[in-house]
């Protein structure tokens, strides 16, 4: 939910700060100097007749009251040419990136695998459990302490799903920038980085930065929350890499969208947060199983279906658009919730599944790195699997 609160506070004073402090410097404006002008003219004094017969004749200006504040700039239409081919290829790159990823997480998985058969059966081998029993007692109070701590975390992490494990990380990232966003030394570099405005000088990196940032805690948990709702499902659909791809390829998108909307309506404003990519995970989610049960946490009585609440929050998003409400950044949330109902239908087809060719090239590239024979030793990996076929 791209809110504006502080951050639309503090871009209408960097958009309307200009004149203002140009009227302070020794330059004065073509307002000011009118009025400097005015005065000027009233405190001459010429003793001459004619002079005074000529001033008699002459329309004073008209006297008016305290003068307002001087008119906005107006600021430059951007041009959206490079936000445009910046986010084609953001695209392109975090699916060609998440399909190399899944051809090396299978063909870990096998090493690994394999590493570990020799390793049990080296262990069972040579020790039993009279020596891991001496080996605990040698250790101190803290020591144990320690270790139970480990076993503890360890044993949480595995009782997660993996799409939860890849939310966990998600939100690590947008905790941290959060944390950032409190350092009053990094206020110009978070405001010109981590928000997006198609009016900004710097209009291509904040369009994925801005996805994971997030200036009030109670935006980011609601984002957060709804993220890691719906992590498992997505992630059992499409598998972590399609899903990861998915994700960044949304928060792209749907700030591209929110850029073309701004510079059609001439609303320049800057936006944060990373509810397009995670509109675009609950589209995904709710096209591909429209009759899931969904329901309110405060309001756990009430039950309603997939489908219904993805029409319930497009038609919102779309209101919103059309009659210019401008608390959240309702293009963003279209741009994300089309995107992910698109690649559900059509997407996966037309990319994920050709895949293949950049894998093979990938694994003949990585062969001939290794010699000519296959990396860890283990089998031949085609990056198959971890998502829907």
């Amino acid at each position: 939910m791209a809110c504006r609160g502080f951050i639309t506070r503090w871009g209408k004073t960097e958009f309307y700060r200009s004149p203002i402090t140009f009227s302070r410097c020794s330059r004065l404006n073509p307002y000011q100097q009118q009025r400097s002008g005015f005065r000027r003219e009233a405190k001459r004094t010429d003793t001459k007749k004619g002079n005074v017969n000529q001033q008699q004749t002459k329309t004073s200006p008209p006297e008016a009251g305290p003068p307002g504040p001087p008119p906005p700039r107006k600021v430059k239409q951007p041009r959206l040419f490079r936000p445009l081919m910046f986010t084609v290829g953001f695209a392109g790159c975090s699916f060609g990136g998440a399909a190399i990823l899944q051809y090396e997480t299978l063909k870990a998985r096998v090493q690994i695998a394999k590493d570990g058969e020799e390793l049990e059966k080296l262990v069972m081998g040579s020790q039993d459990m009279a020596y891991w029993h001496d080996w605990w007692n040698q250790l101190s109070s803290f020591q144990r302490q320690l270790l139970l701590l480990v076993s503890m975390v360890d044993d949480f992490w595995r009782s997660l799903t993996e799409g939860q494990r890849t939310a966990t990380g998600i939100i690590a990232i947008n905790a941290a920038v959060l944390c950032c966003w409190r350092i009053p030394a990094m206020q110009r570099t978070m405001i010109k980085y981590f928000t997006s405005n198609p009016a900004s000088k710097t209009q291509c990196l904040p369009m994925i930065l801005s996805s994971f940032s997030h200036y009030s805690i109670i935006h980011m948990v609601a984002n957060m929350y709804v993220l890691w709702t719906f992590s498992s499902g997505i992630v059992s659909l499409l598998g972590k890499e399609q899903f990861l791809a998915v994700y960044l390829s949304a928060g792209v998108i749907s700030t591209m969208v929110s850029y073309a909307c701004k510079t059609a309506t001439g609303r320049f404003y800057p936006s944060l947060g990373a509810s397009g990519a995670v509109m675009a995970v609950l589209a995904a989610v709710c096209t591909k199983v429209p009759e899931a049960k969904l329901g309110i946490i405060f309001l756990p009585m009430v039950t309603f279906t997939a489908g219904n609440a993805l029409k319930a929050l497009v038609a919102i998003d779309t209101a919103g658009l059309i009659l210019g409400w401008r608390l959240f950044d309702h293009a963003a949330h279209l741009g994300g919730a089309l995107f992910g109902v698109w690649y559900v239908a059509y997407g996966h087809k037309l990319i994920w599944r050709r895949r293949e060719p950049l894998v093979k090239l990938w694994h003949e590239l990585r062969s001939k790195g290794g010699k000519g024979s296959r990396p860890g030793g283990g089998p031949e990996v085609r990056g198959g699997g971890g998502g829907q076929k």
